[in-house]
């Protein structure tokens, strides 16, 4: 039995809380909740069937083996040295940007675990891609144990702490990139005649369908796109007109700008 707390009660502490039920189901899970906001713990807990018991972020502390900490950046100093009297040692996990490890190790004191992630908005839909770091004290189980948490709604990859900033540049800006993509792509149908309504559906099950493929079929995308690039033909008149207009270089450049833009804010 998983006892998780949740503090902050918003969309994607929302919807990690429900993948976690979904995967273990309502019987290997008890929740703790705890918002300022009462009708957003109201709202969550009407989407569980899991039991669930309130109260403050203490009280959710101390009910629980694993908190989940998603307030927002500039709230989680003072909940963390709140955190820090509660009795016992437990597992922390921030989703908090910008907010890092060592600082968050300060706050919460010396006896507690701490884990720092990087989630994405496609977690709302079961299909996220986040990132962890352990902590000093943070072990092999729980890092496993984040890895659970975080996977239930997508993804979930360990790297370094150094390398989040490059995370949140890639999949944490990364959604914001792809939905100018497919909405390009479905201005490229319009253009030549095809129903906007149509046009968005194409391009939107297109990236998905590729994104897919990449994902299953353990080949470099490179390759998947050799496989769909005749000689002579319409792919590669296309891919053509996406180098000369510099498509790669303009995403690369966009991950290195929103990287270093992470970077700064955390300093």
């Amino acid at each position: 039995m998983l006892k998780l707390g949740l503090i902050g009660c918003g969309k994607m502490g929302g919807a990690l809380l429900r993948g976690v039920e979904q995967a273990l189901g309502k019987g290997g899970l008890n929740v703790a909740l705890s918002d300022v906001v009462p009708e957003a713990v109201n709202s969550l807990r009407k989407c569980l069937t899991c039991r669930t018991v309130t109260g403050t972020p203490a009280e959710v502390a101390a009910a629980s083996d694993v908190v989940i900490l998603a307030v927002k950046p500039g709230d989680m100093k003072a909940l963390c040295e709140t955190l820090a009297e509660v009795k016992g040692s437990r597992l922390h996990l921030s989703i908090a940007a910008g907010i890092n490890l060592a600082h968050l190790e300060m706050w919460l004191g010396a006896r507690q675990r701490v884990i720092r992630s990087m989630p994405n908005t496609p977690a709302l839909v079961g299909v996220g891609a986040a990132a962890f770091a352990r902590g000093s004290k943070a072990t092999a189980k729980d890092a496993a144990l984040a890895s659970k948490i975080l996977g239930a709604v997508g993804t979930a990859d360990e790297v370094a702490e150094k390398l989040l900033d490059a995370v949140t540049g890639l999949s944490g800006s990364g959604p914001a990139y792809v939905y100018t993509v497919i909405e390009s792509l479905a201005d490229g149908g319009v253009l030549m005649g095809l129903p906007r309504a149509t046009a968005v559906r194409l391009a939107a099950q297109t990236v998905a369908g590729a994104a897919e493929m990449v994902l299953l079929a353990g080949k470099h995308p490179a390759a998947l796109r050799d496989e769909v690039t005749s000689p002579g033909g319409t792919t590669i008149a296309g891919l053509e007109q996406l180098e000369a207009h510099g498509l790669r270089n303009a995403m690369i450049q966009a991950v290195r700008a929103a990287t270093e833009k992470s970077k700064a804010l955390g300093a």
